[in-house]
């Protein structure tokens, strides 16, 4: 991987892969890059896990940093949660999670 960039791979809802160059010097996060590729997610809370509109499931072997009380809150309250369920604006954009997959959760 050259420069300051990782692969994120996002399953969008329809079933499609997308493999998304995310780069790991901008602080960004998974809700993010899926805004900038124009992928429907919709981060209505700007990233502060204050709704779960950008909710995807873990389908890698990444081991993600441990959920804070605040997302762990929020996905209490959405629906079609999973054991593997994040909230894309808590992933953060970094060498860690290169090459992970996230499947999109449907719409509530």
């Amino acid at each position: 991987m050259e420069g300051n960039n990782i692969v994120v791979n996002i399953i969008d809802r329809e079933g499609e892969k997308h493999e998304l160059i995310a780069p790991t010097d901008m602080n960004m996060n998974v809700m993010e890059l899926c805004k900038s590729y124009e992928l429907p997610v919709e981060g209505i809370c700007g990233g502060m896990a204050m709704c779960a509109s950008c909710q995807c499931y873990l389908e890698s072997d990444h081991e993600l940093e441990e959920q804070s009380d605040a997302e762990l809150d929020m996905l209490d309250q959405a629906f079609f949660v999973e054991d593997n369920s994040r909230l894309g604006c808590q992933i953060e954009i970094t060498e860690a999670i290169d090459q992970i997959v996230l499947r999109l959760a449907p719409e509530a």
